[in-house]
């Protein structure tokens, strides 16, 4: 719909797609689509490229940020305050999440000749990436954060921390679109293939009648996905 509207609303009747001797670099944000788990929208990210000529092209892409999932690597920030009675009027307590990501990756495109607004390209990249999870709980508890609720617990304190790093490669295809002069819009889908490394995850727990310290090993998960986390909307100025 966005795509669609911006289209609409510029009257691109007289763009061109630039040549690349007289415009080498473009700089575009993406608003990238993730399909590991159903379908949902990810941070944003910022795309480089350098045309060395018409047809070829280097790129390099930054992404930061998550979807707010509550899995280990899908970095948010929140806060959920849980209450001891059905009706919200009972004691609370709180669990902080903190997470921190970071996605790089760089590669080439191949562009196609298309027509004079129209850019298709193929394209195929690697990418590397690393993230971190920190959750406080303070009189909450939950026998497992990962699926069941927390409920109010008076004089729980527990801490849990985690980190993962990635690497992986994907090949691609999408097109650029000029609605003005050097303004492009776009869509790409990637078909990517992603090796996540999971260190140590600490739990530190003091509840009543309870004090651990447990420690999940390091483990490792390679995943084949369609537009997982590469999948995007584009638009960029080339210059």
């Amino acid at each position: 719909m966005i795509f669609v509207g911006a289209l609409t609303l510029t009257g691109s009747l007289f763009a061109q797609k630039p040549a690349s001797d007289d415009a080498k670099y473009s700089l575009e944000g993406l608003a990238n689509l993730n399909t590991s788990n159903g379908m949902s929208w990810t941070a944003p990210s910022l795309r480089f490229r350098y045309f060395v000529n018409d047809n070829l092209a280097a790129r390099l892409q930054f992404g930061f940020g998550g979807d707010g999932s509550t899995d280990l690597g899908l970095p948010s920030s929140q806060q959920i305050f849980v209450n001891e009675e059905a009706d919200n009027t009972g004691s609370v307590g709180s669990v902080e999440i903190n997470r921190s990501q970071w996605l790089a990756s760089v590669g080439a495109e191949y562009h196609l000749e298309g027509t004079s607004k129209l850019s298709p390209f193929i394209s195929a990249h690697v990418a590397m990436g690393a993230g971190s999870e920190n959750q406080i709980w303070t009189d909450a508890f939950s026998a497992d954060p990962s699926n069941a609720p927390f409920t109010y617990l008076e004089g729980t304190r527990g801490e849990i921390t985690g980190s993962y790093k990635s690497f992986g490669f994907g090949v691609g295809a999408g097109f650029d679109y000029y609605v003005a002069d050097n303004l492009y819009l776009g869509l790409e889908m990637n078909l990517s293939r992603m090796t996540k490394n999971i260190g140590e995850k600490t739990v530190d727990l003091v509840a009543p009648g309870i004090t651990s310290v447990s420690v999940t090993p390091e483990s490792s998960a390679t995943y084949t996905n369609i537009g997982a986390a590469h999948g995007s909307v584009r638009i960029g100025w080339r210059f």
